[in-house]
């Protein structure tokens, strides 16, 4: 293995800091000086990997290209460097547990007593070096707060990794919170104290503090920080509050962070390129026009649930020189209430994915809404099932149709499992995950937006359209417009007596970027600004 540098980012005082955040950009500038960059995120929850908790308890799960379902952090990784997230960039305390289980029976421990030191911590530690292999840097966000029972045997592990490594190898970042008292008028530095003093009992004193508040912090209280916390002054950073979260590496640079760390780990670069990102900000922060999408969906109430979604909503803006204003629509209140003035408004509608019946039959009315009234649609896997849905009911004459996914009885199951689903019985990592190929119709919205025929895209889904229905849909103009190479699978349906009507079974939001926005966002945008312009 090459000499790979590693960097340690631990989180303290609550929750929510943004240590995934802090982690990306942190990529996102020693990429632009010109290295090779990794992220891996260890997560300490028992779980396997996140795909069967709810949305509410844990955020989006993303996919990554080889199907795995993981930490919505490796999102923030995709989307701040060129690096595509595998699933060894994701471990949790399951997988971990479950790896020397499954040793210990096969007897690869015969005669030990097997302990959290040195069976777990070995284990993690084999992890990183394995999934750092061939990068010049490593970035590892260890989840959880310091003090938290469940991260002690991670932070065990990277503390003995940083001794087995050496100094110059190995760098601990803290991020920590620095609040701002607005009735005493001035920050307090004792919450980041009491972090780090809780680290430091553990066996790990932090090389950078990457201090989050609201404002550039002064000299003083920097060195008071530094004081207390027993580093350098040149060591403490405000990681400031912003408006885009693309403007964090600008925001570091600035700070100086990127200079601390290549000096720490004696590492030799060329000078940070950041133009894409201040060009990034720079259309953000100042768009020619905007547009409102309305996201109709069963999450709502917990906006993490749609992060790519919502991420690559604003990445077609970037590619439209527009602001794209979200309207998040509880697709169950459409369902109890009606359509009303909720859509009032959107330029565009957005149905995504989801799990359950809850809210299905609002996420039909949203779809029924939008073909009828001629407003850009774009429905994403569950999105998709219920356009499929409203056709059949409202023009195919097939009355009660649905997906058997929630309605088992239904006369017409235009969704449906597909035999291969239908003998599962686990629940976890048994969906269609992952990148699977799709074959585009040149004369689509799909093509359109790709300009080539062959693509890949990312599922997670378990139903897929029932091709026992396929003539009786496509009869009357329900378009087919991406396949399986195999023909096999429906992937992408469009009604083209529409100004941009699409529903696509797979998740593009997984694979778009600031600085680079994904083909249909940029055109679903497009269209929904044409739209916005006629209605003006």
């Amino acid at each position: 293995m090459k000499n790979t540098k590693f960097i340690f980012v631990t989180g303290g005082v609550l929750s929510s800091l943004g240590k995934g955040l802090a982690a990306a950009s942190i990529a996102a500038i020693l990429e632009s000086r010109g290295l090779r960059v990794t992220n891996q995120k260890l997560d300490p929850y028992i779980n396997v990997d996140p795909g069967t908790m709810s949305p509410f308890q844990h955020g989006e799960v993303f996919v990554t290209d080889d199907g795995a379902e993981t930490d919505l952090d490796l999102g923030h990784y995709e989307r701040f460097t060129r690096t595509r997230m595998k699933k060894s960039n994701n471990l949790t305390t399951g997988q971990v547990y479950f790896s020397v289980i499954s040793k210990e029976r096969r007897g690869d421990y015969l005669g030990k007593t097997v302990q959290v030191i040195p069976h777990i911590t070995n284990e993690i530690k084999d992890f990183i070096r394995d999934s750092a292999e061939d990068f010049d840097v490593a970035i590892v966000e260890i989840g959880g707060t310091v003090g938290d029972i469940e991260s002690l045997p991670f932070l065990e592990a990277v503390r003995q990794f940083r001794l087995e490594v050496g100094k110059q190898n190995a760098a601990f970042i803290h991020l920590t919170w620095v609040p701002f008292i607005k009735t005493a008028g001035e920050v307090k530095t004792k919450p980041t104290q009491h972090s780090v003093k809780a680290l430091r009992e553990i066996g790990i004193q932090p090389d950078i503090l990457l201090c989050r508040t609201e404002n550039f912090l002064s000299e003083d209280i920097k060195a008071k920080i530094a004081l207390f916390c027993n580093v350098e002054v040149a060591s403490v950073f405000t990681a400031k509050d912003v408006s885009c979260i693309y403007e964090v590496p600008l925001i570091y640079h600035r700070e100086g962070l990127d200079e601390k760390i290549v000096d720490l780990l004696n590492i030799w670069t060329g000078q940070p390129h950041l133009e894409a990102w201040e060009n990034v900000v720079e259309k953000m922060l100042h768009p020619a026009e905007e547009v409102s999408i309305a996201i109709v969906g069963k999450y709502v109430n917990l906006t993490d649930s749609y992060k790519s979604l919502n991420e690559a909503l604003v990445h077609g803006g970037i590619a439209n020189d527009c602001r794209v204003n979200l309207k998040f629509v509880d697709s169950e209140k459409i369902e109890k209430d009606g359509i009303n003035h909720q859509l009032d408004g959107a330029d565009g509608i957005l149905v995504p994915g989801g799990f359950g019946d809850r809210g299905i039959e609002g996420m039909i009315q949203a779809a029924h809404y939008a073909r009828t009234n001629k407003v850009p649609y774009f429905g994403i896997c569950l999105g998709m099932q219920m356009a499929v849905v409203e056709y059949a009911r409202y023009i195919c004459g097939m009355e009660r149709a649905n997906s058997s996914e929630f309605d088992e009885k239904t006369p017409y199951p235009v969704i449906d499992l597909l035999p291969e689903q239908k003998v599962v019985k686990e629940k976890g990592a048994t969906m269609r995950l992952g990148s699977y190929p799709c074959t585009l119709s040149e004369s689509s919205f799909a093509f359109a937006a790709y300009g080539v025929t062959e693509i890949d895209e990312r599922h997670r889904h378990r139903y897929e359209f029932n091709n026992d229905f396929k003539s009786g849909l496509t009869e009357y103009n329900l378009k087919i417009t991406g396949v399986s190479p195999d023909g096999r699978l429906a992937e992408i349906v469009e009604l083209h007596d529409h100004p941009w009507f699409l529903g696509c079974q797979f998740h593009p939001e997984f694979k778009s970027r600031p600085t680079d926005p994904h083909p249909l966002f940029r055109k679903f945008i497009e269209a929904s600004l044409i739209y916005h312009r006629q209605k003006a």
